[in-house]
């Protein structure tokens, strides 16, 4: 019997991938990046149903948005998203442009400080422009941003995806109690953590993004007050020539309580989004509207 993650079908998808990869990384880099933004934004998302889940988280935020302005922002998403995952993939080569990422806006000077200090610093984003770039230019600089994911459900795709973290350095801790207790241990040895904060949790507290009720994980929060981390949003804007990034620091969250700072957190991230929309990963299922509505009444006493 097949065991979840490791069924035939996940060994196939897998396989097929890696050919992809592996021809892939035999192009010049602007090439291969362009190219595997082409192949999601024709074949991939359609085929998998994200073109359509992108359209559809799009309606609901926008509502007032022509359907060819939705249809127009959903290709650019799907092709940053393949620009993203090639890039990941291709660790020197984005390593190397790393360096010519300066780093700006008024949280830089205070990560600078508390590096310096040896304090404590989170890093904080979601699935916008390339969440991997700002890791990249920072720990090209010295720092020592250890990453906290979640695994994929395909354990066969996960073996090689948690290379691509791994490789920009830091060290790469996934999302269950043994990964999140050495995420600690590196947190409070005076290095940093990065954290994506727009991702689905389905038991998490509710919390408002772009408008709408979204289980929202406190934990980034939590361990900030706990270890007195640094709290700063950090983001990567994927500029005009398809290739490198802005890198842009936010002034930091202060510490008040856990609820508090995560509602700054995600009304940061909406700031960016409402502004650059193309830049976010609108083809994840990151509201499931219904599951929201029912825990936000639940957590009112209502149901």
């Amino acid at each position: 019997m097949s065991t979840p993650g490791r069924t035939p079908s996940d060994w196939i998808v897998d396989r097929l991938w890696r050919g992809v990869i592996w021809v892939a990384l035999r192009l010049p880099h602007r090439v291969r990046v362009a190219v595997m933004g082409w192949l999601f934004r024709t074949v991939v998302g359609p085929l998998t149903g994200r073109k359509r889940q992108a359209d559809k988280n799009l309606a609901m935020v926008y509502p007032d948005m022509p359907a060819a302005q939705r249809a127009q922002i959903t290709r650019a998403v799907l092709d940053n998203v393949g620009r993203v995952v090639m890039e990941n993939y291709a660790t020197p080569h984005q390593m190397t442009r790393a360096l010519t990422w300066e780093p700006t806006g008024p949280g830089w000077a205070a990560a600078e400080q508390a590096r310096a200090q040896g304090r404590p610093i989170l890093f904080i984003s979601g699935h916008y422009g390339n969440y991997q770039a700002g890791r990249a230019a920072l720990n090209a600089r010295g720092y020592r941003m250890g990453g906290l994911y979640r695994p994929l459900n395909n354990d066969y795709l996960n073996a090689h995806y948690i290379a691509t973290i791994e490789d920009v350095g830091g060290g790469a801790f996934t999302r269950d109690r043994r990964g999140l207790a050495g995420f600690v241990k590196h947190l409070r040895s005076g290095a940093q953590g990065a954290i994506l904060i727009d991702q689905y949790l389905f038991d998490g507290p509710i919390f408002d993004f772009m408008g709408h009720p979204a289980p929202t994980s406190t934990a980034a929060t939590e361990m900030a007050l706990k270890y007195d981390a640094l709290l700063v949003p950090i983001y990567s804007t994927r500029l005009e020539n398809g290739l490198d990034f802005r890198i842009e620091l936010e002034a930091p969250v202060p510490h008040t309580d856990a609820e508090t700072m995560t509602q700054a957190l995600n009304d940061s991230l909406t700031a960016r989004v409402h502004a650059a929309p193309e830049q976010w990963f609108w083809v994840h299922n990151r509201w499931k509207p219904e599951r929201a509505e029912k825990a936000l009444r639940r957590a009112q006493g209502k149901a």
